[in-house]
């Protein structure tokens, strides 16, 4: 009886990897493509955070489940998870902004004053906008690279899971960040953005939940815009 266990087990354990084995070369293959779209183009900001991405970050995910079979990356996206994801994605949303605006106002100085934010149809076209990136960012480095990573690698710790999404999902960010700052701006952004990346791994690690991360890194990400980070 061990031994048919140890067997079935066995077997379990090489359908997983030989269903995954794509995995690294097809997240490579989009990181190279990344990068050379990044560098070689300049395309508007929306057309970016809806095209390019849906390209570079949506197909991949797509072809991936059609061509493995593996549905549960897009369980994260389920109907029933809506409700409590929005909430949470409030909550860490706010968490978020909250500490970056005390840095940001530590750092410049500056009073804090009364704006009418959500009166202007600006400010609800970039919030779209920082939805569709937190959409497509979420389904790759989390919905997609997360969950395979956790049925590839069962017995990884949690904090090693939590580190090597965290590190691909800054490794894909660092290019961007030396297109945009210079100087101790590219350290400073680099050590934000990996913590953003541990606090969003984490929370996907403990919840499932895809919605929460769109909601909190949309919030997150307009709380630099507004503090011009």
């Amino acid at each position: 009886m061990p031994s048919q266990k140890n067997n079935t087990r066995k077997k379990r354990t090489t359908a997983v990897v030989s269903r995954h084995v794509i995995f690294f070369p097809l997240l490579t293959l989009v990181l190279i493509l990344w990068l050379l779209y990044r560098s070689l183009f300049i395309f508007p900001v929306w057309f970016d955070e809806t095209v390019g991405k849906a390209i570079f970050f949506g197909l991949p995910v797509w072809v991936y489940v059609t061509v493995t079979g593996f549905e549960k990356i897009t369980d994260s996206f389920a109907s029933f998870k809506l409700r409590e994801g929005l909430m949470l994605g409030i909550a860490i949303g706010g968490i978020y902004g909250f500490v970056m605006s005390i840095l940001a106002l530590s750092q410049s100085g500056a009073v804090v004053e009364a704006v009418a934010l959500f009166d202007s149809p600006e400010f609800w076209k970039e919030f779209s906008l920082a939805l569709l990136t937190s959409f497509w960012e979420t389904l790759l480095f989390f919905s997609f690279v997360m969950t395979v990573l956790m049925e590839k690698y069962k017995k990884w710790s949690m904090l090693k899971m939590v580190m090597m999404t965290a590190s691909i999902f800054l490794l894909f960010h660092i290019p961007n960040i030396f297109l945009r700052f210079s100087g101790m701006q590219i350290v400073s952004q680099i050590f934000i953005l990996g913590l953003f990346g541990l606090g969003q791994a984490l929370l996907f690690y403990d919840r499932k939940n895809a919605y929460a991360l769109v909601l909190s890194q949309a919030i997150w990400g307009m709380v630099l815009l507004v503090h011009a980070w």
